[in-house]
This record gives structure tokens, C-alpha cells and sequence, in this order.
């Protein structure tokens, strides 16, 4: 593959302008507020997990950075590995429809870490997630599809460059160094996505290990250290390896950059599980809302775009019976089938137990897939499934959008539900969920970072 320089003027060095001297616009300054929000609370959430236990274990030194919702503060490079990790465990936290990429658990976890570490106010936290979230979201558009083809990691891969611009911003470096960041960042980006064969857990940690790698290559630019700045359309680049099925589009990436901010439509989840899943549980809560019982059912039969094939579909004996809660979260005829039966995929759809129960298992066996080329994926996630009843008659139900994104945001009050709901799932009172709150508002005003309501 050919790809050359879409001007003269590097990529990184382009991209690193941008994050040295804009300013988000006020929707999207709103938006890395809700990301803050999000992201805190879904930490919390998981922090008596296997996995962020695991994390934890792995950290090396005490330090002053918050890890959300234990007492113990940690140093910057854990902090953002055990955050970003927790905050991305549970597949609930916010996506971008045209990449999808996990933008908030990676950006804010670098760069509270590093407003921690450095006294930063909130002005520079959130322009520092502004710029993060904006670059991580326009580089998962430039070869579409083509990172999940080569079995990388969008989130992974494109977190760690993004971290790197975000911590940059938020610091105010130069543009010069934020560009030697950029092409640090293509030397530590990783992240495969070996997780789908057997559900373990290495797809959770791909948005903390972003998150460090990100802060590190800032941190490494700050102190002298240098990167190519061709990372991004070098033969040897960030899109050579990652995504080399697909000659990249720079335009999607560079165009209206600093004018149009497309992290205005981030979506954030109704569902705990994975993104593409989450139209077709509405499509099986309106099928169960019709009156239709689960011993009704002979088949159900759902019209899917042929990218989320791989990940979602197949194998598809597996898909039906999948192993544990979490690989039951990338499995669409389980996802639909709980979502039918408790008419809700929260935290509590998506356990051991619950992935193990017979009428679940059931359901789920009857649901199979037709791919149907004019779907609109990845820039539109759509549901549609048609079921055929015992008694001969068929029900098909549409739907044209992910709930939660740009087409149907979540209003405030839902997001304030979810923010509380993820605070008591992880075990805070009332009076904490209150402290925390006005804090994230305090830091959203521009306020000096104070985190100590995140903690236990």
C-alpha cells in the first residue's frame, strides 16, 4: 500500500497545532463534563471486580492520584492503568458510532492523573479531554473498520496518541513537543482482540494501558525525548500497522479540525455490553412489550451489518451459550435474549450466573443472523429482527439509531440516573453520591481538582 503525506506539513504536526491553541466549543465542553461524570462513576462501580483487583496488584508505588473509589492514592502511571481499566470493564462507558473507539475511559483517566499530579484547575482538565476526545474519535474514521480487520483494538490503538495530545493540552505544551508526543505515542500503542475467543479480560485493559501509554509519551516529549513525526502516514506508520487493508483517509481527520467538534455526538450507553448489541435490545424489549411471551417464539432472525459479524455473531454456537458474563456482553443473541426476558441489560444482565440460566440459554438458541449489505454500519448502528411465532404469525421490529447517541442523546436526568445507579452498584451512600457530585460540578466550573470525594 502507497500512502503518502496529505500535505506537506506532517500529520502530527497538524494535529499538535490543534491541541497546543483550540478551545472547545461550548457543547463540546459539555459533553467532556458528562464524560467526567461517566466515567468516575462507572469506575466505582467496578471496583471490587476480579480484574481491577488485579490491576491494583500490579501497581508499583503509592502516590498522589486517585484510583476512583479506593482510599489508597497511586502514582500517575497506575492511576491511569487501574482507572482507565476499571472505567472501560464493564462495556458501559460512552462510544463514538463511526469509529467505535471508548474515548472517555482513556482520556480522562490520563488527564485527571496528571491534574492530580500537576495542580491543574479544571479549565485545563477539560480542554486537555476536549482535545483528546476529539483526535481519538476523527482517527478511528480515517480507515474505518480496517483496525478491527487486522484483530487491533480501535480504542487501544488510537487511545494512546489521543492521550498523548490530551495530556499535552492539558499542560499547555508546545505544539512542537505535543507533535514529538504524537510519534512517541505509535511506539507504545497496542492492543489485540484475542479477548472474543474465550471472554477473559484483556479488552478492559486496553483503555488504561492507552490511557499510560499516552502519558507517558506526553511526559517523555516534555522531557526531550523525540518521535516521528510521519506516526500517523508514514509507511511504517500508525495506519500501515494497524489498519493496512485500507489506504487512510486524512480528510476525515483534518478537515474542519478546530471548528466542527464531532465529539459533540458521542453516545453514551443505556445497555452494559457492547455497542452494536444495544439497538437490537430495544428491537427485543418492543417485541416483548407487544405481548409476545419467550415460549412463543420459534426464531428470531436479526438483519446485521457484515462488519460486526466476527465479534458479535460467530461462532454462533458459542454466541448462544457464551462462557461468562462478560464475553456474554459481544454476544448479540444473548444480549437480545436478556434484554427480552428482564426488559433491561444493567450491571446485573451480565453475570456468570446469569449467562448460565436455562431460559436465557433458550431464547438465545433461537436467535440467528442474515447480513444485509445496505446496512449502514459503522455509521449508523442499527437494529432490525423478525421473529416467527408458534402460531404462524411473524413480528418484526426496527430500530433506526443507537439510543444514546447523536440521533437520540440520553437527556441529563437519565445520565444523572445512570451516574447514581453505578455509584450504588459500587456501594456509595447517598450523602457520598451527593459530595461527588458537587465536586465533578466544582471541577467542571473550572474549579482546582479535587478528587477526594472519588475515593473510599
Amino acid at each position: 500500500m502507497n500512502v503518502a503525506a496529505p500535505t506537506s506539513t506532517p500529520v502530527a504536526s497538524r494535529l499538535a497545532a490543534f491541541a497546543a491553541t483550540s478551545s472547545p466549543s461550548a457543547a463540546a465542553a459539555a459533553v467532556c463534563s458528562r464524560l467526567v461524570f461517566d466515567v468516575i462513576a462507572l469506575a466505582i462501580a467496578a471496583r471490587d471486580t476480579d480484574y481491577v483487583r488485579a490491576a491494583l496488584c500490579s501497581a508499583v508505588d503509592e502516590g498522589s492520584c486517585t484510583a476512583f473509589g479506593h482510599s489508597k492514592g497511586l502514582g500517575l502511571y497506575d492511576a491511569a492503568l487501574v482507572n482507565g481499566t476499571a472505567a472501560h470493564g464493564e462495556d458501559y462507558d460512552d462510544t463514538f458510532e463511526g469509529g467505535p473507539i471508548h474515548a472517555g475511559a482513556v482520556i480522562v483517566s490520563a488527564v485527571l492523573a496528571i491534574a492530580e499530579k500537576r495542580g491543574l484547575d479544571g479549565r485545563a482538565v477539560m480542554r486537555g479531554i476536549a482535545v483528546g476526545t476529539e483526535l481519538m474519535c476523527r482517527m478511528s474514521l480515517v480507515a474505518p473498520q480496517a483496525t478491527h480487520k487486522a484483530s487491533f483494538h480501535p480504542t487501544a490503538i488510537f487511545g494512546a496518541p489521543a492521550a498523548a495530545a490530551a495530556v499535552g493540552a492539558a499542560l499547555g505544551l508546545d505544539a512542537t513537543t505535543i507533535a514529538r508526543a504524537l510519534g512517541i505515542s505509535g511506539s507504545l500503542a497496542s492492543g489485540i482482540i484475542e479477548y472474543l475467543a474465550d471472554g477473559s479480560s484483556t479488552k478492559r485493559l486496553h483503555a488504561g494501558a492507552a490511557a499510560q501509554a499516552g502519558l507517558r509519551a506526553a511526559l517523555m516529549a516534555e522531557g526531550g525525548f523525540i518521535g516521528p513525526l510521519t506516526v500517523f502516514e508514514g509507511v511504517n506508520g500508525i495506519y500501515k500497522a494497524f489498519a493496512p487493508s485500507k489506504v487512510p483517509d486524512f480528510s476525515r481527520l483534518l478537515d474542519g479540525l478546530g471548528e466542527d467538534w464531532i465529539l459533540e455526538t458521542l453516545a453514551f450507553k443505556p445497555y452494559a455490553c457492547g455497542t452494536m448489541t444495544q439497538p437490537f435490545i430495544d428491537c427485543a424489549k418492543k417485541l416483548a412489550a407487544s405481548g409476545v411471551k419467550a415460549e412463543d417464539i420459534v426464531s428470531i432472525t436479526c438483519n446485521v451489518g457484515e462488519g460486526t459479524v466476527h465479534r458479535l455473531w460467530e461462532p454462533l454456537a458459542e454466541k448462544h451459550r457464551p462462557p461468562n458474563g462478560y464475553a456474554g456482553k459481544f454476544s448479540t443473541p444473548f444480549c437480545l435474549a436478556v434484554g427480552f426476558i428482564d426488559g433491561e441489560a444493567g450491571l446485573g444482565q451480565f453475570t456468570d450466573e446469569r449467562v448460565r440460566d436455562p431460559a436465557v440459554r433458550a431464547l438465545a438458541a433461537k436467535v440467528s443472523y442474515e447480513i444485509d449489505p445496505n446496512d449502514p454500519y459503522p455509521r449508523n448502528f442499527t437494529g432490525h429482527l423478525k421473529a416467527v411465532l408458534k402460531d404462524g404469525t411473524v413480528r418484526e421490529f426496527h430500530q433506526p439509531h443507537m439510543r444514546g447517541g447523536a440521533q437520540e442523546p440520553l437527556p441529563d436526568s437519565e445520565l444523572l440516573s445512570k451516574f447514581e445507579a453505578n455509584l450504588r452498584f459500587g456501594g456509595f451512600s447517598g450523602g457520598a453520591i451527593e459530595a461527588l457530585r458537587k465536586g465533578l460540578d466544582r471541577l467542571a466550573d473550572g474549579g482546582r481538582v479535587d478528587l477526594s470525594a472519588a475515593r473510599a
